[in-house]
């Protein structure tokens, strides 16, 4: 009795201050939830800022690649531009010549030689990230055999290109001095093989500065060259094929004398024999990544010859031709991104960041598409005197005027498929996406463009129409994969290859 009596008492006694007490907490609840809100903005703000030095170094990174390369792109696209315009001063015939040379066969094995190159951004990209720096070394020595066999295997393009031009309907005058041209422009073709790995070779470990020096030093070498053997010494049309040679022959020794004089003290070693190992493994890589990129390559100069056999299709082609030329200089900015994108996710792949991997993929997309979407809005703008620069032509003028919105949406897509490409290159799925490049440009964007062109009487508004809807199938195609890729199992896959690819025994045996 004594015992409850004494816990009747405590009970009483604590029941003010617990009474105290609930109503001091009532008096600090709103104070505790602000603090707690206050809590929770700081920590987004912490988030916000996270993510916003995240997307700045990304960016810093990416370009630290684009710009070289942008640069050392639009470079070699002016010395063409520039052995073009030396020949139209020598006549008509010559400038015919000259171009269908340089885009016909020339392009041919230029697409197909640079795709195959590629296969090193995501050797060489992983094997960076990896820190397997001489593996960089001995990848680009096997790309060297690999393209310099396919060089040889595709001789017989230059040798016979009179008669193949004269099959795709060419007139006798033309074919015969275009393939003339093409006999000549065989040592740039041959400059391919050893020029587009030493390319990706460096821009693999972030030596961008370098390669836009030389592209520098060799257009400087091109102007000069290109006045000497023409204008002073005379040398014609085979003057202006000798620059082309002269110049691409400068960019390899230049970048090939940086390589091997010091410049690249970690992944270059010397020549060794294990270049000669793995063959069978990384030619598979390499086929797979030509056939990806030429698949591309080819789909629009398809559409300059669809638009060829139009009726009345002069205007047309001159209408294109204008489009397809501003298209392709503003493609050096998405492509500039392509070769970016596909470095920095081999690179993250490589040394296991999956996540580092899809972020960077995410800040390339996001950064060309803003670059693609001010490109049309200024393309809608002046879309009235857009091929004023081109031609003073009213009927020009106007058919370009029309073509404006369907190359305003070539370069929106443009703006992001070449950089998922850059993904596909940097992840190593090559294979894949040259299946998808086949079904979507050649299934799909031809026979629809062919029928509104022609069926439903379109003409180039029509063949263009349904290319872009390949191009479109395309990139959504691509945006599915890359959002659904599980990352961290890319990363693995990073390793296996690298492993599969390199020799049992780190140790070179030097040649």
């Amino acid at each position: 009795m004594k015992n409850n009596n004494n816990g009747e008492v405590e009970a009483e006694l604590k029941a003010p201050l617990l009474v105290k007490l609930e109503e001091e907490k009532q008096e600090l609840s709103p104070f505790v939830s602000k603090n707690s809100s206050e809590t929770d903005c700081l920590i987004n703000d912490e988030e916000q800022e996270d993510l916003t030095r995240r997307v700045w170094i990304e960016s810093k990174k990416l370009w630290h690649i684009v710009g070289p390369s942008v640069f050392s792109r639009i470079a070699s696209y002016t010395m063409n531009v520039i052995t073009q315009a030396f020949a139209g001063h020598l006549g008509n015939l010559e400038l015919a010549s000259i171009t269908i040379a340089n885009t016909v066969i020339v392009g041919f094995s230029f697409g197909l030689l640079l795709g195959m190159a590629s296969a090193l951004e995501t050797l060489c990209g992983q094997a960076f990230g990896a820190k397997k720096y001489h593996m960089l070394g001995i990848y680009m020595q096997r790309s060297w055999i690999v393209l310099f066999l396919y060089a040889v295997l595709l001789l017989p393009l230059f040798i016979f290109a009179t008669p193949l031009l004269l099959f795709l309907g060419q007139p006798q005058d033309v074919a015969e001095q275009s393939g003339l041209v093409a006999m000549w422009l065989i040592p740039l073709h041959f400059s391919f093989a050893f020029q587009f790995p030493l390319q990706r070779f460096l821009q693999s470990q972030l030596k961008t500065g370098v390669i836009a020096w030389v592209a520098l030093a060799a257009l400087v070498v091109h102007i000069f060259v290109s006045w000497l053997f023409v204008n002073k010494l005379g040398l014609g049309l085979i003057g202006t094929a000798v620059t082309l040679n002269f110049s691409w022959w400068v960019l390899v020794f230049g970048l090939f004398g940086y390589t091997v004089l010091g410049g690249c003290p970690l992944t270059w070693t010397g020549f060794s024999f294990q270049a000669f190992s793995g063959l069978w493994e990384f030619l598979k890589l390499s086929a797979a990544s030509g056939v990806m990129l030429c698949l591309e390559n080819w789909y629009y100069r398809i559409l300059v010859l669809m638009t060829g056999n139009l009726k009345n299709a002069e205007i047309a082609l001159d209408a294109l031709s204008v489009c397809m030329s501003i298209n392709a200089w503003e493609m050096m900015v998405p492509l500039a991104f392509f070769a970016a994108t596909g470095v920095r996710v081999a690179n993250e792949l490589g040394a296991g960041n999956g996540k580092a991997a899809k972020f960077a993929s995410i800040v390339s997309v996001t950064t060309s598409l803003i670059i693609g979407l001010i490109f049309c809005v200024i393309i809608m703008i002046f879309r009235e005197n857009l091929a004023i620069i081109f031609t003073s032509n009213a009927a020009v003028l106007g058919a370009v005027d029309k073509l404006a919105l369907l190359l305003a949406i070539t370069i929106l897509l443009n703006s992001v498929q070449p950089v998922l490409s850059g993904v596909a290159i940097g992840s190593g799925w090559q294979a894949s996406v040259a299946f998808i490049n086949l079904g979507c440009y050649y299934v799909v964007g031809l026979p629809v463009g062919a029928i509104l062109g022609w069926v439903f009487n379109l003409g180039v508004s029509g063949i263009w129409s349904g290319m872009i809807g390949g191009t479109a199938v395309q990139t959504l195609i691509l945006i599915i994969i890359t959002v659904r890729c599980d990352w961290d199992m890319q990363a693995k896959r990073a390793s296996a290859l690298a492993e599969r690819l390199a020799d049992p025994s780190p140790q070179q045996l030097r040649a």
